[in-house]
């Protein structure tokens, strides 16, 4: 319905501008929003507003003549005038009821596939392999995840890449520890990869030995020592499968089969180097080399410096990144990028990316690059997110925390659910808050992490959506065998009913409302919205003790739509949903 509204103003500001009441060469943006007071309509725009100045109009007279120039259609049931120019459009309710039934009947609630399918490779998750994944991957993984699966829905082509951190200095570390264990003691103490890295860290501090063992080791296994080779192999085998673990708990399509480590760039990391040199772009600046970017410029003006290299010979993550952007556009044949990766790297993708296209690594001007920032989880003290002892808190910690959590919640709660029932439902509500908590704020800002927030059935929660699942669900387990007429009209006489049926014909609009900005938490709002819109027709509108067939035939139209809608959307958020609760 936004599509066809922005169409018919399209049209009526082409007549306005052939009546000489707008300049020919004006550029117009259309933009129409949904008013939080629905006694003013389903859309509103302030077109005529923005248009007044070039026009040299009054705003409402602009606003009538739009309307005047607004084709005949079906569409619209009124236009209104309001304050000092604003249009405001209510939706005929044919073209509602037209909709609701294009949704029931549409497997995929009516969301047309996109016109201009991408190949998409998303950069998320990503975490070090030295340490096991704490609280602060957390964001990329769950944001970057939904992401992907909205993407998917709409048709993209997606292939998922974990850039995992698997090379450096710190492994040279890490198998100088192993080395001195046996292979008991190595396979222990593994077990516990923050443990293990810690004691390595406090061997590497405390003894030049040691440290000087690690230095030789970082060479070796980066000239393909086959020894080195074998214990890193190793290790990085323990940490992949704590990953897969849990990504598996969280419910994130990240599979073995989506790792791309940094050691995979290793041996096009020299190529990279070369390359620039041919290009002309590298400049040696206290041994390091360095490319200056114009774009990019210091405090003093001067021009900020990409380093590729160190003055030792080593390479950094500008050049692992440069080589892993190429593998991407060009072997993977993807035409837009994302990344998924702390707000805090915001300079050195718009730097990579600047290089990646100047250098060649990207070719084609239609391949889409973007680095897609969030913020940090905070504690309630308002600093990062830490465990009860001061130190960084592990993911599965975590999670185990949320589950317990959970299942203390629904103890509480009056059911008839077994007690192995409500342990499999508490894992479910426990690690679906952690995840609907995070995806429900706008990306881009800092939130602070709160069980008692997160863990409640009032409120934008998981707990609360996934009731409200359970409890649409419930009537047509009431229902059972009896049944409904699914080809009855629908009908929309309460207010409650067009109000939730409004909401549910948005889904289309959000979805695509995410896949544009990767802000999954428009979705979680609109989730919300909708399982709010549908709890006030519930309490004012009977439907299994309805008398009049036709009403209740299309209350349960409007019961079925809901939870199909509410079914899909978590899905789209990676939240599953539940029978009972």
């Amino acid at each position: 319905m936004k599509e066809q509204l922005e169409q018919l103003l399209g049209d009526a500001i082409g007549q306005i501008k052939a009546d000489g009441i707008l300049p020919a060469d004006q550029p117009v943006k259309i933009q129409l929003d949904r008013p939080r007071d629905k006694s003013h309509g389903d859309f509103a725009t302030n077109l005529a507003l923005m248009l007044a100045k070039p026009a040299k109009v009054n705003p409402r007279q602009l606003a009538e003549a739009i309307i005047a120039a607004i084709p005949q259609n079906t569409l619209l049931e009124k236009t209104e005038i309001a304050g000092p120019g604003f249009i405001n459009f209510t939706v005929a309710q044919d073209q509602l009821k037209n909709q609701l039934q294009e949704m029931f009947n549409s497997t995929r609630l009516a969301v047309p596939e996109a016109t201009d399918k991408r190949t998409i490779v998303i950069d998320y998750s990503s975490p070090n392999l030295a340490k096991e994944m704490h609280v602060g991957h957390l964001r990329s993984a769950i944001i970057g995840d939904a992401v992907s699966r909205v993407s998917e829905f709409l048709g993209h082509t997606v292939i998922r890449q974990n850039h995992v951190g698997d090379w450096g200095t710190q492994f040279g570390m890490l198998l100088a520890y192993m080395e001195q264990l046996d292979n008991q003691t190595a396979d222990y103490e593994l077990s516990n990869l923050e443990t293990f890295y810690k004691a390595a860290k406090q061997r590497f501090d405390e003894s030049e030995q040691f440290a000087t063992r690690a230095r030789e080791l970082v060479v070796q296994l980066q000239s393909g020592d086959e020894y080195c080779l074998r214990l890193w192999n190793q290790f990085i085998e323990v940490s992949l499968s704590h990953c897969q673990e849990v990504y598996d708990r969280l419910g994130v399509k990240l599979t073995r089969d989506d790792v791309m480590a940094e050691s995979a760039y290793n041996d096009q990391l020299p190529v990279v180097i070369k390359h620039l040199r041919e290009q002309k772009l590298l400049v040696e600046d206290q041994g390091a080399q360095c490319v200056f970017l114009d774009e990019f410029k210091g405090k003093e003006g001067d021009p900020l410096p990409v380093i590729v290299q160190k003055k030792g010979g080593g390479y950094l993550y500008a050049t692992t990144d440069l080589a892993a952007i190429e593998y991407r556009q060009k072997q993977l044949g993807g035409d837009y990028l994302m990344y998924f990766v702390d707000a805090r790297q915001a300079l050195h993708f718009e730097q990579i990316f600047t290089l990646a296209r100047k250098a060649g690594f990207i070719e084609g001007d239609d391949i889409r690059t973007e680095h897609f920032g969030f913020g940090t989880v905070m504690g309630r003290d308002g600093r990062p997110y830490k465990s009860r002892d001061g130190g960084v808190t592990k993911l599965a910690d975590l999670l185990d925390e949320a589950e317990r959590r959970a299942l203390v919640l629904l103890q509480q709660k009056d059911s008839d659910l077994s007690e192995q029932q409500q342990q499999d439902v508490a894992k479910v509500v426990g690690i679906s808050s952690v995840k609907y908590a995070d995806l429900s704020k706008n990306r881009t800002s800092d939130y602070i992490f709160d069980w008692d927030l997160m863990l409640t059935f009032e409120g934008n929660t998981a707990p609360y959506l996934l009731y409200a699942f359970t409890r649409v669900n419930s009537i047509f387990n009431r229902l059972g065998e009896k049944g409904f007429d699914a080809g009855t009209d629908f009908i929309l006489d309460d207010e409650r009913e067009v109000a939730l049926a409004n909401q549910l014909v948005r889904f289309n609009e959000v979805v695509q409302q995410v896949y544009d900005k990767a802000m999954p938490h428009f979705l979680c709002g609109y989730l919300f919205e909708l399982a709010g819109r549908f709890s006030s027709f519930y309490e004012a509108c009977p439907i299994l003790n309805q008398q009049d067939d036709a009403v209740r035939n299309s209350r349960l139209k409007l019961a079925r739509l809901t939870a199909s809608t509410l079914a899909q959307g978590l899905e789209l958020l990676g939240i599953p949903t539940l029978e009972k609760m």
